[in-house]
């Protein structure tokens, strides 16, 4: 079952000899419960890709449907409402609300959409996350690796259609970093959770189902597992 079709995007950035083509007529989709990673070296059009998939920002030109539903048809109101709920968006430095605990940053994108989250579920992600003696504690009280399971935890808590992480372990050690991608692989098997990592560790794209290569905006790989 086809979730997310990516058709002819481009991404367009300055005018005339300025001009950067970041992504040049992108085409893929992604079924339902794929972990697919992204790579590509630096510039290659990776976090471009993934911002536009998860609507922070938009293309030049192209569409992205998630569900069947053309995401950038939709007025900026509804866009924000999808991105809390369609989007679980993972980040390498984390992202978390210095002043709001464990709990309340993961329980936070439930919060900002006037829904009041289930108590069994609070406990259940805890529990999950190995933070459930952890829930009190800030992020400054926490290490690097509990930070990103924090992060993990909140991007996962509305259940989102698809997960997007921007290289989740490029500021972690490499224990830390193992633990990480058996949390994401785990909760991607176990959900059945729709996964789109954008990497630069081999040990990650690996462990996915699927490697899409960019090079100057444009696929030049795409490889099953």
């Amino acid at each position: 079952m086809e979730l997310l079709k990516i058709e002819n995007l481009c991404k367009t950035y300055g005018k005339g000899e300025n001009e950067v083509k970041a992504l040049d007529n992108v085409s893929f989709s992604v079924p339902k419960g794929q972990m697919l990673a992204v790579v590509g070296a630096s510039g290659s059009g990776k976090s471009t890709l993934l911002h536009i998939i998860g609507a922070v920002d938009r293309p030049t030109s192209g569409k992205v449907f998630l569900d069947g539903q053309d995401v950038f048809k939709q007025s900026n109101t509804k866009l924000a409402v999808f991105r809390r709920r369609q989007v679980g968006l993972i980040y390498q430095f984390y992202n978390l609300i210095p002043v709001l605990n464990a709990e309340e940053n993961i329980t936070l994108p439930m919060i900002m959409d006037g829904r009041k989250p289930d108590p069994a579920h609070v406990e259940k992600m805890l529990a999950s996350l190995d933070l459930t003696a952890r829930r009190n504690h800030l992020p400054s009280q926490l290490s690097g690796g509990q930070q990103q399971r924090i992060s993990i935890g909140r991007a996962l808590f509305n259940s989102p259609a698809v997960i997007l992480a921007d290289e989740p372990t490029g500021n972690l050690d490499s224990k830390n970093s193992a633990e990480i991608v058996e949390l994401l692989k785990r909760s991607n098997k176990e959900l059945n959770q729709t996964m789109i990592i954008i990497t630069h560790d081999e040990k990650i794209a690996l462990r996915c189902d699927r490697i899409i290569t960019l090079s100057d905006g444009r696929i030049v790989n795409d490889t099953q597992a």
